[in-house]
């Protein structure tokens, strides 16, 4: 898969993944507006080309109080995140190159008050979004919202995400309608968080395509 040009599927006007990339930037932008004064602290998970919070920053009221750490594995992304990020002003904007699956990327921005996670529970297999989720008490701090999409072909993995989110101590704030194809979700915690546990891998990134067909019970089309 080459997931540079992958990143053009949000081009296509009112297809699932552009409504889907309205409803994350709409979610991040009352997420912020929400967040106390003072400086805000942001990670992202398979950040692809940032479009979700590099979408909403620019003109924000809150843009310069944000520090974030967009850590994505494909440089060509990155590549145009860090340009978006430097053409918009956004210098407390950090595009990586890095695998995104290992905690040690989050340290020293973590736990942040915006967890973004989209784009990634369609593409590893169960046991590793329960892994991520579990995860995210680390990376969130309390009063701290987790932003997250699925979506929601057979079998729908929504209702056991939310499950597994809530036995963490986080509060289900919205998630999309049932009738949408891919969903969004904000969870916000509740908790203390805990301490980075540095060396854990939280996933492997298979890949939506190679899920649906080498993995019973993944039809995944979408992420």
């Amino acid at each position: 898969m080459d997931w540079h040009k992958w990143q053009d599927r949000y081009d296509t006007a009112d297809s699932a993944l552009a409504r889907r990339l309205v409803t994350v930037q709409e979610r991040i932008r009352l997420a912020l507006e929400d967040c106390p004064p003072g400086p805000l602290q942001v990670v992202s998970l398979c950040a692809g080309q940032g479009r979700d919070l590099l979408g909403v920053l620019p003109g924000h009221p809150r843009a310069h109080d944000v520090r974030a750490r967009l850590v994505e594995l494909d440089p060509r992304n990155v590549d145009v995140a860090a340009e978006a990020a430097r053409s918009a002003g956004l210098h407390g904007i950090e595009a990586m190159t890095a695998d995104a699956a290992l905690l040690d990327h989050y340290a020293g921005m973590v736990p942040a008050d915006v967890v973004l996670i989209c784009g990634v529970f369609g593409n590893i297999v169960d046991r590793d979004i329960e892994r991520t989720i579990n995860a995210c008490t680390q990376l969130c701090k309390a009063g701290g919202r987790v932003i997250w999409t699925r979506n929601r072909k057979a079998p729908d993995r929504v209702p056991l995400i939310c499950d597994w989110f809530e036995e963490r101590g986080f509060e289900r704030e919205w998630v999309t309608a049932p009738d949408e194809l891919q969903a969004v979700g904000v969870h916000r915690s509740t908790a203390r968080p805990r301490s980075l546990q540095r060396g854990t891998r939280l996933f492997t990134f298979v890949g939506y395509d190679k899920l649906r067909s080498s993995v019973p019970g993944s039809d995944q089309a979408l992420t």
